[in-house]
């Protein structure tokens, strides 16, 4: 990590010989959404429905009436993160997201360790998402999850061809029919309650035996952190988007902490309502909730919030390829791999779109809804929390030198927020399954190898991670 970048900007003058993008370049997004569209995209990359129907069923599964507890956990230690986003995100708003913030503040190496893991992140998160499809076309139509999972990846890729601005449109009207179907499933829990608040203090599961009772250990709420984090993660959205957002040292703080007070509460109400309304500790456990909607209301209200459901995933994969194809494409401009493949990724359409990057990301996110899905989860909740962790150390070195008096928002209680995230994160991921730290290890390790081997012996024409001039600027 103490390979530490030159300048913002220094890059250009320093190695001209490197083809570096600069004011005027080709190689640029171009400013088109304002905050109201990129809230719109952020929180639709959250996807608080597809999130509450597809990822919190295995949170009940494992931690049953502590689900919401875990969660407002998670959603608590998010706040801390999203404040290093936040700041860092309006210091240096790039497409590359976390690791153009901590290639920065913490050097070459750790900005290319977070880009893996962001890597991973925005490459497995998808189609886990888009796995769940089939569940909820079940009243119309019965699909094997796996095919009808890499059909939304096809057509999300499609759609990410197009203008942003369209998408910004199309995932907005998504948006709001997933927001009436968590609402739907809010109202009835809460008026088909069996239990009083007092059962979100439970820490109860199901047992194996018929009717047995076991108890969530404090050690079974920490592992379960990793994917708490994962359920508001896609509020880093903003940072991604920040070359596309208009005024982004003021909008990309404002989406960032609105987004994830917003997912919050959309994700955790019904979860709550969920816990109290489940006729049972077995039912709550299976985490069947388009099944308790049919039991608390009648078929058709429960194809309706089946099919919005089904909507807003469809919602999720369109924005998380926008997202991603531009983390590939920014890793193309700052020249992460040999020409012939930053050539390709920095291709851009009629649309404004990069539209190789976009394939890139669509097609192989297909084939991963043939993996196995625990794997995809275990590796993702691992990849997510040390990504996390090194932006906190950017967040705790973005006030050195120049930095210091950078124009940028600035998160309260620095440096004790980084400080603590630091800490914990660290014990979080300390608690995961052996297996899933070593797939994510492993992947770690060999990306450190390339490091070594091809990026660093050509540090002056390889990884230059730079930010365009207008971000620079704030304008």
């Amino acid at each position: 990590m103490t390979d530490t970048l030159r300048p913002l900007q220094s890059a250009a003058t320093e190695a001209p010989s490197a083809p570096v993008a600069v004011p005027g370049d080709p190689q640029k997004l171009k400013r088109s959404i304002g905050v109201v569209g990129g809230t719109l995209l952020t929180l639709s990359c959250v996807t608080p429905a597809s999130t509450l129907f597809v990822v919190v069923p295995d949170l009940f599964s494992s931690l049953g009436t502590a689900t919401a507890l875990t969660i407002a956990i998670g959603s608590l230690i998010c706040v801390g993160v999203a404040f290093c986003y936040s700041e860092l995100g309006t210091l240096i708003p790039s497409a590359g997201g976390e690791y153009a913030m901590v290639s920065t503040m913490a050097g070459r190496l750790a900005g290319w360790l977070v880009f893996v893991l962001s890597l991973l992140v925005v490459m497995i998160v998808p189609p886990v998402i888009a796995m769940g499809t089939a569940d909820y076309l079940t009243p119309v139509i019965h699909l094997d999850p796996s095919y009808a999972g890499a059909g939304v990846m096809i057509l999300a890729t499609l759609a990410g061809l197009l203008d942003l601005r369209a998408n910004a449109w199309i995932t907005g009207i998504f948006l709001v029919l997933e927001v009436i179907a968590a609402g739907v499933v809010a109202v009835l829990g809460f008026t088909h309650a069996e239990r009083g608040a007092g059962s979100l203090a439970d820490l109860s599961v199901a047992g194996s035996g018929p009717g047995g009772v076991d108890t969530v250990t404090a050690m079974l709420i920490v592992s379960g952190l990793a994917i708490a984090l994962f359920v508001t993660q896609g509020f880093s959205t903003a940072v991604y988007l920040s070359e596309e957002l208009e005024n982004p040292r003021r909008n990309v703080a404002r989406t960032v902490l609105a987004t994830l007070a917003i997912s919050t509460v959309i994700i955790l109400v019904p979860v709550v309502a969920i816990t109290m309304g489940a006729e049972s500790l077995s039912a709550l456990t299976e985490g069947d909730i388009s099944a308790m909607v049919t039991a608390w209301s009648n078929s058709a209200v429960g194809t309706f919030v089946s099919l919005c459901v089904a909507l807003a995933i469809i919602n999720a994969g369109i924005v998380m390829v926008i997202q991603n194809s531009r983390v590939l494409f920014a890793s193309a401009r700052d020249k992460a791999w040999p020409s012939p493949v930053n050539k390709g990724l920095s291709k851009l359409g009629a649309s404004g779109a990069p539209w190789v990057a976009t394939l890139l990301v669509g097609v192989p996110g297909a084939l991963l809804c043939f993996v196995n899905l625990d794997t995809l989860y275990g590796v993702t909740g691992v990849s997510v929390t040390g990504m996390y962790l090194l932006v906190a150390v950017a967040a705790l070195l973005g006030r050195r030198g120049s930095h210091r008096h950078g124009s940028a928002w600035r998160m309260p209680l620095w440096p004790a927020v980084p400080v603590v995230l630091i800490a914990v994160l660290a014990y979080v991921l300390s608690q995961q399954e052996a297996e899933y730290l070593v797939w994510t290890g492993g992947i770690v390790v060999a990306a450190t190898l390339y490091w070594a081997l091809y990026l660093r012996p050509r540090r002056e024409t390889r990884w230059l991670v730079t930010v365009p001039s207008e971000g620079a600027d704030g304008v």
